[in-house]
């Protein structure tokens, strides 16, 4: 899918904003599309490297079908390399799996886990939109929802092609965006993209959850932090959740230290005071910024522990019950 001719037999791939003009018999950035005979094809459809069952809150998706399960499925590649990948065992490996479990397998096993969606996660979805794109189509009309986490790093084409089976968004920001960072340690020479497809989102109605990886020394830039909030709030509205994970050193990036507690709440205030109403702090357990808080009370109304929720004070019609006020929820509540 989403792909051009060029001279000859070289073709330009339109999946994503790095747009990779690839001669034959070569592959793209992402190791997984390949050039043959002027002819670009997936190398990683219906390969599966990761499935599981998972708690919709480990996406993070909070403000989602809260307490719902999901099936996550991932395919091997990415669009990024970056240093600290926790997953770069499939995202950056170039071995593609000759598993194979095909779209309406991935279907059924939603089923027969009693999940209520489907989540294409763990490495890059964009790099196997085919394979999202035919399982999002079946899982739909099986009566279950999809959910992306993503770089964001997505053309307009592959924006309006997904948009009618893709129901939720988490986006994957790393050091607030800060282009910088995103070229030294991420390969990734231009972010803008990351925006303008965030804007298309938004305006399309889908549900859209924001993270950020706070890493030390490189990423705890609280101006940039504070630049991400602000854009956040201007073009995604203040009730859009954002999520600032906790940095634990991997793959190139092991020798930096776990982010400081301090530097965390720290970067939760500022969100705070640039007027995000739903700011949490992720990779923290057993925080109080864990948990969700009415804006119009303050009152919590949900305790989490972990991915767990543990308590739930939000009625049937997802307002507050203590004050009344509505709460920006989507979908329903799965005690």
């Amino acid at each position: 899918m989403l792909y051009t001719q060029e001279t000859g037999k070289t073709v330009k791939c339109c999946l994503c904003a790095r747009r990779c003009s690839i001669s034959d018999g070569s592959s793209g950035f992402c190791s997984v599309r390949k050039n043959q005979d002027g002819i670009l094809y997936t190398l990683n459809y219906g390969k599966a490297v990761a499935f599981g069952v998972d708690p919709i809150g480990k996406k993070p998706l909070l403000h989602f079908n809260p307490g719902a399960s999901v099936v996550s499925i991932a395919a091997a590649g990415c669009n990024f390399h970056c240093q600290f990948c926790d997953n770069w065992m499939i995202s950056q490996g170039k071995e593609v799996t000759e598993n194979s479990l095909l779209p309406e397998e991935i279907v059924r096993l939603a089923k027969e886990a009693n999940c209520q969606g489907i989540s294409y996660t763990y490495t890059e979805p964009t790099v196997f939109m085919e394979y999202v794109y035919d399982t999002a189509k079946l899982a739909h009309e099986a009566g279950f929802f999809n959910t992306f986490v993503t770089n964001g790093y997505m053309t307009h084409e592959t924006v309006k092609t997904i948009l009618p089976y893709i129901d939720a968004v988490t986006v994957d920001f790393k050091a607030a965006g800060n282009p910088d960072f995103y070229k030294t340690v991420s390969a990734v020479s231009d972010v803008k993209p990351i925006f303008e497809a965030l804007k298309e989102l938004k305006f399309a109605g889908v549900h859209i959850e924001i993270t950020n990886l706070v890493i030390p020394k490189m990423g705890d830039s609280m101006h940039q932090i504070k630049c991400l909030a602000k854009w956040i709030n201007d073009y995604l509205g203040p009730n859009t959740p954002f999520h600032l994970l906790r940095f634990h050193p991997d793959y190139k990036m092991s020798a930096l230290p776990v982010t400081s507690i301090e530097c965390m709440e720290t970067a939760y205030l500022v969100a705070k005071g640039e007027g995000l109403l739903f700011t949490y702090l992720g990779n923290v357990p057993m925080h109080v910024a864990e948990n969700t808080y009415c804006p119009a009370c303050s009152e919590p109304v949900i305790h989490r522990n972990g991915f767990k929720i543990a308590q739930w004070d939000i009625t049937s019609d997802m307002c507050c019950k203590f004050c009344g006020n509505h709460l920006p929820i989507k979908g329903k509540y799965y005690p």
